[in-house]
């Protein structure tokens, strides 16, 4: 993950006590450089204090921040006193910025209330988000309306915004593509690639044919095939994997990779259900479990917002997020479930991840033409969830996202396999089912739906169910 870098904005108000400002300043400087973030913020004999508090200050501010808009993710407003709500508000607008903005305001000692150290950030911080409001600007609140910088829960704050700027940011310009067509029977993963481009999100294509042909024009004998088998060698058991497949699939990766690598790719979303096995005789999901550990997530039935999803999770976390069927009842638990695919999935969520045939394709097509499938159970831990979906009719993008965990209940079947709980699961299934959301999901193994709630709904304005 890239250093974040973050917009500083020094609130102030001339009859409160400079001290507090001097202060309050060193703190986030300090916060910073322990959290590895960049600040872009005015020096202190720039303004009176380095603080924004009159319009020529805002100006100030504003061209520093137009000199590094390229680098900024987000804006912290820190207010150590009451603070100027209008200086604030005008200095974001000047800069142009259209980044997450996180407001955090002092609180007040009690043993400290006189003149010279008395904050009133408390009431401050109400009057600058009521600005922000009028001006237009979204923005995050501290889980606390006041806090000191330098605490465990200002901390967390900073860490959950970090995550919404990566997200917002990531999302906005996120590039995907779509490899083959979709399945015929699959109409549960349509969507609109134009709803996506007007939220940022674009999407490149390419004929499945275009992929298989340049693969098989590539000799067994070249030394990136050499390579490439051993990669997959090593990333996983393979050895129940006949040779000439495993040549296959390090074939179907260097042209996969390759562009990826051309189009500037975050994500992908590959055509499966049986061409690739008809026409090449191999499954791609160890190539796809490989891009997705890699921080390359890759969905399967060219499932581009299932990709999305994937990707969102990814930049929330910072670990690799896989695809999911929503498969199976766990007998008559009504709060468990069983996630499957045939599979697919990172190797993170499957210890002792092994390479072999896709049992389910394997039935109809045959052991020779299906190898390549990633078999494994995902460990007891933390579970997000997320589903990203265009919803043509209303020409807008829904979202769903929760939390619960991987257990380790007994299950015994096949292919990438997890035992999860989720509170209030049948809730969270009728919702699914009532709005026409896809029976794919993307998970990660974290708790992070504060984060895509957050990223979605205020910032990206897409309409977002939270589960809980």
């Amino acid at each position: 993950m890239a250093k974040t870098t973050f917009a500083v904005i020094v609130g102030n108000r001339d009859f409160f006590p400079d001290s507090l400002v001097s202060s309050g300043r060193k703190d986030i400087l300090k916060l910073f450089q322990e959290m590895d973030v960049e600040p872009v913020i005015l020096k202190e004999d720039e303004t009176k204090l380095g603080a924004v508090e009159t319009w020529e200050n805002a100006k100030q501010c504003a061209e520093l921040f137009k000199k590094r808009r390229d680098r900024i993710d987000g804006i912290l407003i820190t207010l150590p006193n009451f603070g100027d709500e209008k200086g604030v508000a005008d200095a974001i607008k000047l800069s142009g910025l259209n980044v997450p903005i996180l407001v955090q305001a002092y609180p007040d000692d009690l043993n400290e209330m006189n003149l010279e150290q008395r904050r009133d950030s408390f009431c401050g911080k109400i009057s600058v988000c009521g600005n922000l409001r009028q001006y237009g600007f979204p923005f995050t609140l501290t889980a606390q309306h006041t806090v000191h910088p330098l605490t465990v829960s200002f901390k967390a704050d900073l860490q959950r915004f970090i995550g919404v700027c990566r997200v917002v940011k990531g999302m906005r310009s996120a590039r995907i593509g779509a490899i083959g067509t979709r399945p015929n029977a699959f109409n549960t993963v349509r969507f609109s690639e134009k709803l996506l481009q007007e939220a940022g999100i674009t999407v490149s294509t390419i004929d499945l044919s275009d992929i298989l042909s340049k693969a098989g024009r590539i000799g067994d004998g070249e030394a990136r095939v050499k390579e490439k088998i051993r990669e997959i060698s090593n990333y996983a058991d393979a050895n129940g994997v006949p040779q000439e497949s495993l040549a296959r699939m390090a074939k179907l990766a260097i042209v996969l990779l390759d562009w990826i690598e051309q189009n500037d790719l975050n994500a992908t979303a590959i055509q499966c259900w049986t061409s690739l096995q008809e026409n090449f005789g191999v499954v791609p999901c160890v190539l796809m479990s490989m891009m997705s550990e890699r921080l390359m997530p890759s969905a399967c039935e060219v499932d581009i917002t299932g990709a999305a999803a994937m990707y969102a999770l990814q930049l929330a976390s910072g670990k690799p997020s896989a695809l999911v069927d929503w498969n199976n009842n766990y007998g008559g638990d009504p709060n468990k479930c069983v996630l499957f695919h045939c599979g697919n999935w990172a190797k993170s969520f499957l210890p002792g991840a092994v390479i072999s045939k896709s049992d389910i394709l394997a039935g109809f097509l045959g052991d020779e033409k299906t190898y390549g499938a990633i078999q494994g159970r995902t460990p007891a831990g933390p579970l997000t969830f997320a589903r990203i979906s265009t919803d043509d009719s209303f020409a807008t993008i829904r979202a769903y996202t929760g939390e619960g965990h991987f257990t380790d209940d007994s299950l015994s079947t096949f292919g990438s396999r997890a035992v999860v709980e989720i509170p209030e699961l049948q809730s969270l299934l009728r919702y699914i089912c009532q709005y026409g959301f896809e029976h794919h999901a993307a998970i990660n193994a974290s708790h992070t739906s504060e984060i895509l709630t957050e990223a979605f709904d205020r910032y990206l304005n897409w309409d977002v169910y939270r589960h809980s």
